[in-house]
């Protein structure tokens, strides 16, 4: 099983709440494992009285107890976790343990949720290669001491947090410990380094980090309380985590400041910070490229226009029926490829909703029956959002497909109902246009057929868009096309 949420329903009794708990920590405990310099293991009770070790999570910043991932385990020895789950205590009490040649100091925190442990949270630090801790090594460790408090409270993970895995800020990135007043008590260096970007030259140490970032953000047509600062001020009072950023002289630094409040007491936050300079330079280029796309799609909806005009205009002046016919026939399918530019050129990427394209078209082909034979043109289902690539040849393939059942499966100006069936598929989209007409010629070879219209559907069927295309009669008369295009995911 390969999700946190199968595992723990094949074997557990836990809630959907609770589970929704569990999820949020994981969203959220590579940070501890980093400042703990040790392996977590999330372990929960299963129907049977054992545990079960559901997610695993190594540190960063320090080796690993187990190279091998131990999820899907259950527990032998397992005396520290029954404490940690019966007491509603962290359990650091014992002798270390082994695992293979390595020692381990194993530490369980119960995961309270509300009133209840719906899980415990082992903390794994591999002893082989202990030393004297270091400042930065302690203030880490004193960091993860006071959030696996909080887990063990029921307060971490925050309800309201929801962390962006990509590119939130982690521990390396840089890490600021403030006291409950907002002063700095401790700063790593690239966190030193960051600040130093934004033209903070003095030492971070002591300084009030909110009035420090608000100097930042001050400047002519500035906001005199920066979103910096003020998330800073928040945190710390509403004991919620905030999310920010600050810009100055060309560089762009990511803040996260997550409170810490061990047994209720306020201590302080932590404030992680990234350097996300590059990532913001590359973000505004892609979307420069993005409204620089968007303009080539309108001006080719508006060019492919000027053309569908260009040739109805020819077409009224023609006088032959069959010449009238094609230019209008031409006039449908340039119109058919402006609507999927028309709809790219207010899109953010290069996706397609695809329902409102196919109304259009459907809507053309209508057009077409309103001279002649009284058909109405019906669509059920969705095609969903669809690759740039696969909505222009399939716009195309669409309205020649429908405009040949309104032209020729209702002679002498019979009524009829043509149904357009859409069937999306996990990988495949299969599209289904279905007549109640005369049906096809006898001896009709769709291979072997001269008509343009069905030239282009099987061209752009097997050549675009990789599909197959099934022209067959239906039941109980008339013809059914049935188009099947591959998906991607």
């Amino acid at each position: 099983m390969s999700t946190l949420a199968e595992r723990v329903q094949a074997r557990t009794d836990l809630t959907q709440s609770q589970l929704d708990h569990l999820q949020l920590l994981l969203a959220e405990w590579q940070l501890v494992a980093d400042l703990s310099f040790a392996d977590l293991v999330l372990w929960v009770r299963t129907t049977d009285g054992g545990w079960l070790a559901v997610a695993h999570m190594r540190p960063t910043t320090g080796p690993t107890t187990y190279p091998k991932d131990v999820v899907g385990t259950e527990l032998e020895d397992s005396f520290r976790i029954d404490r940690a789950w019966r007491e509603g205590r962290i359990v650091r009490d014992g002798e270390p343990e082994w695992h293979a040649d390595t020692p381990v100091r194993r530490e369980a925190v119960p995961v309270r949720r509300g009133d209840a442990v719906i899980a415990v949270l082992s903390r794994d630090t591999n002893l082989s290669a202990t030393r004297v801790p270091s400042q930065l090594e302690l203030a880490y460790l004193t960091a993860a001491g006071e959030l696996l408090q909080m887990v063990a409270e029921g307060a971490f993970p925050f309800p309201t947090s929801d962390p962006d895995p990509e590119h939130a800020p982690r521990v390396g990135d840089g890490l600021l410990r403030l006291d409950r007043t907002g002063h700095v008590v401790y700063a790593s260096p690239n966190a030193s380094s960051a600040y130093r970007r934004l033209g903070v030259t003095g030492d971070l140490l002591g300084a009030h980090l909110g009035a420090i970032t608000a100097r930042i953000g001050a400047g002519p047509g500035r906001l005199s309380e920066p979103k910096g600062s003020a998330a800073i001020a928040a945190a710390l009072r509403f004991q919620e985590p905030r999310d920010s950023e600050l810009e100055a002289r060309g560089a762009v630094v990511a803040l996260r400041v997550l409170p810490l409040f061990p047994g209720g007491e306020p201590r302080g936050a932590l404030v992680l910070v990234r350097d996300v300079t590059e990532l913001r330079r590359r973000d505004r280029q892609i979307m420069g490229k993005d409204a620089t796309i968007r303009e080539i799609h309108h001006r080719v909806k508006n060019n492919l226009q000027t053309v569908a005009a260009l040739l109805r205009m020819q077409s009224r002046r023609m006088t032959d029926p069959a010449a009238r016919s094609a230019l209008d026939e031409s006039v449908r399918r340039v119109a058919s490829i402006a609507a999927v530019h028309e709809t790219l050129s207010t899109a953010l990427d290069e996706q397609v909703a695809f329902d409102a394209i196919a109304t259009k078209v459907l809507e053309m082909c209508a057009e077409v029956a309103t001279t002649g034979a009284p058909v109405t043109v019906e669509l059920t289902g969705s095609f969903g959002v669809l690759p740039a690539e696969v909505a222009t040849s399939l716009a195309m393939v669409l309205t020649e497909l429908v405009q040949n059942a309104v032209e020729h499966a209702y002679p002498e100006g019979r009524p009829g109902r043509i149904q357009v069936l859409v069937d999306r598929e996990p990988h495949a989209l299969v599209v289904q246009v279905v007549d109640d007409g005369a049906g096809l010629p006898e001896g009709f070879d769709l291979l072997a057929s001269k008509r343009l219209g069905l030239q282009i559907v099987r061209t752009l069927v097997n050549a675009e868009l990789g599909g197959q295309l099934v022209l067959e009669p239906a039941v109980p008369r008339g013809t059914r096309a049935e188009l099947r295009v591959p998906l991607g995911g």
